[in-house]
């Protein structure tokens, strides 16, 4: 099968499909997403039979297909061959282990060659397993989940590292790999993205006035209003830094992303914290920039971020305490 080929006529999705993004991010034991890669169909088929019932299947048929793949939206697990025409199973793991995208994903080589140099090479290569085929439907399940899991544990120590630790809700960290992400997702998708940046108003005289003990338990008080209101799983809301505070809509488009940024507004209005020296109301209140846009090539992630910090900037200027929004693409 030369480099040219693509996926494979299985009932299993395409390379060129993405998962919805609700299922993608379904947590749990028994779901996950697998990529397998293999040039022969039969090896592939043989895969997907065994795990097609408990996990979403993906299939690439060369080296090649499955960087690409992996490079758009990296899979829970690699089940990888390693005698594979124009680039090997080995080099394709030393790929996938050398970029940060796909460094953390487990690769197990699933491969009839048996000799011990051979999964010497692969484990030096960066696999966490070998199997060698015909492959034991237990086994191979066995392993699969036992790699998983260990995934999940890394992958659940790692996100510590992505906790604002004042407030308890996503850090600068989280957002920025986040944006990241979503923004390759919906240029991928010809999804709308939205990003709400906002300010807590008057902050600096709220400090002055009540000690900074009372301001932390403030910004733990607003982030936690901004969490519970969040509505979807797969939206986010983030510490941005000091008293400022980011929120990412995926699949969102503008006059969502201004209703959502209204019924937060009014949100924390609502938790009356009070706020004698604040110039707008006796209250703790906020400010919203908006913006949304269909992420395309000429376009940039810092193009969000800049269009969203205007509109905040607008906002404040207006006299704070209100939502101010634009279209990137029609700004």
């Amino acid at each position: 099968m030369n480099e040219k080929s693509s996926t494979l006529p299985l009932p299993a999705p395409l390379l060129e499909d993405t998962l919805p993004l609700s299922a993608s991010l379904v947590e749990g034991p028994s779901f996950s997403r697998l990529l397998v890669v293999d040039d022969q169909p039969i090896n592939i088929q043989a895969l997907y039979q065994i795990f097609h019932g408990d996990h979403e299947v993906f299939m690439a048929t060369n080296g090649q297909q499955a960087l690409e793949f992996c490079q758009q939206d990296p899979p829970d697990l690699i089940l990888l061959d390693v005698m594979m025409p124009n680039m090997d199973g080995l080099e394709v793991c030393r790929r996938l282990k050398a970029h940060p995208l796909t460094r953390e994903v487990p690769v197990i080589f699933v491969t009839a060659q048996e000799s011990p140099d051979e999964e010497t090479h692969a484990l030096e290569a960066g696999a966490v397993d070998f199997i060698t085929k015909p492959v034991n439907p237990a086994v191979v399940r066995a392993r699969v989940r036992t790699h998983l899991t260990l995934k999940r544990q890394a992958d659940l120590l790692r996100s510590l590292a992505f906790v604002d630790g004042l407030t308890g809700v996503a850090n600068r960290r989280r957002f920025d790999d986040s944006l990241q992400r979503e923004w390759r997702r919906s240029r991928r998708n010809g999804a709308s993205l939205a990003l709400l940046l906002m300010d807590v108003d008057h902050f600096k005289q709220f400090n002055d006035c009540y000690g900074h003990l009372v301001g932390d338990s403030c910004l733990q008080t607003v982030a936690g209003a901004l969490k519970a209101n969040m509505g979807r799983s797969h939206d986010l809301a983030a510490r941005y830094g000091g008293e400022e505070f980011a929120c990412l809509l995926p699949e969102t488009h503008l006059a969502g992303a201004l209703a959502k940024a209204e019924e937060l507004r009014q949100a924390v209005q609502a938790l009356n914290i009070p706020h004698a020296l604040s110039s707008i109301a006796t209250v703790v209140t906020i400010s919203i920039g908006v913006t949304a846009v269909v992420p395309m090539m000429n376009l940039s992630p810092d193009q969000l971020l800049s269009a969203a910090d205007e509109q905040l900037y607008k906002a404040k200027r207006s006299g704070r305490n209100r939502v101010c929004g634009v279209d990137i693409h029609h700004s």
